[in-house]
């Protein structure tokens, strides 16, 4: 038998409640499935209005007291908002980064072919220093990169995994320099102290590309959003899951909702919905990925 006081009972029948959402869904229990996709109801009160101003809302729940929080360095590492794609990730960044009015810096990475036997010599002539520098890929920073003091950072290079300084940490800019970028680990057991960013040469490891390339850039990314697949392992206060267009790979809806540690901290804002009802979205789950386990 368990004492409660007051509504301890209800509190405790809606963590039961939104913990089996959360399972149906990374099962593929949670609607009707077919081919490994199923349409899933989001709860009204989880669900952000697809209205004029659903994505400001959006923002407004995650980032709530942004402008006054810039200098809080706990308030970043609490919370986040998640999309399917780079892209979107990219565009969801740009527009919050307008939103601060701090002092700025924009690098310019420097880009080139590798030489190496794959890299043909007509290559060498066709693929020009601009075709490099549009190039966007995973895992790698953009060619420019803007950078404002205040906002978070996502490192996307190991540098001193013994001081935390480790693929996908999480920092916060204090102060923008011309070879090095200074700033506060978010996250992890070193969390606050003062680390400094260099440039480093990185190439992207991307197989669509028919030859290689090396960007000197400094490897840090905006983090204001993250793409779902990045966010795997994090557990956060606040999330706000972006979907211009639903999710597409095995698991990635369950990855994106269960990343709060709580019903309260979770809002779903859903754009372009297609032939799905307006407070539904995709799962993909294939059953037959847990029958091989």
């Amino acid at each position: 038998m368990r004492l409660t006081v007051g509504g301890m009972v209800e509190v405790d029948d809606d963590i039961k409640a939104f913990a089996d959402w959360l399972i149906q869904i990374g099962n593929g229990l949670a609607g009707d499935s077919t081919d490994g996709e199923s349409e899933v109801v989001i709860p009204k009160d989880i669900l952000i209005d697809d209205t004029d101003d659903g994505f400001q809302n959006l923002v407004t729940f995650v980032y709530t007291g942004l402008l006054m929080n810039l200098d809080n360095i706990n308030y970043f590492k609490e919370r986040t908002i998640l999309a399917p794609t780079l892209e979107v990730v990219h565009e969801v960044n740009n527009t919050i980064m307008e939103f601060i009015n701090s002092d700025e810096k924009v690098y310019l990475s420097s880009d080139s072919l590798c030489a190496e036997e794959g890299n043909m010599e007509y290559e060498l002539d066709a693929i020009t220093t601009d075709v490099l520098n549009s190039i966007n890929c995973s895992g790698l920073p953009n060619h420019q990169l803007k950078l404002k003091i205040g906002v978070p950072v996502m490192l996307l290079r190991n540098i001193d995994q013994s001081n935390g300084l480790c693929n996908g940490t999480r920092l916060q800019v204090r102060r923008l320099g011309n070879h090095v970028i200074e700033c506060n680990i978010l996250t992890g057991d070193k969390c606050g102290e003062v680390v400094l960013i260099p440039r480093m040469n990185m190439a992207p490891n991307n197989e669509t590309l028919p030859f290689r390339f090396q960007r000197r850039q400094f490897p840090l990314v905006v983090s204001f959003a993250m793409t779902i697949n990045k966010s795997q392992g994090q557990t956060l206060s606040k999330v706000g899951l972006y979907l211009p267009r639903p999710v597409f790979t095995h698991g990635q809806l369950y990855v994106a909702l269960s990343r709060v540690k709580s019903r309260e901290g979770l809002r779903v804002l859903i754009k372009n919905n297609g032939s799905l009802s307006d407070d539904s979205t995709l799962n993909v789950v294939y059953r037959e990925v847990f029958q091989n386990l």
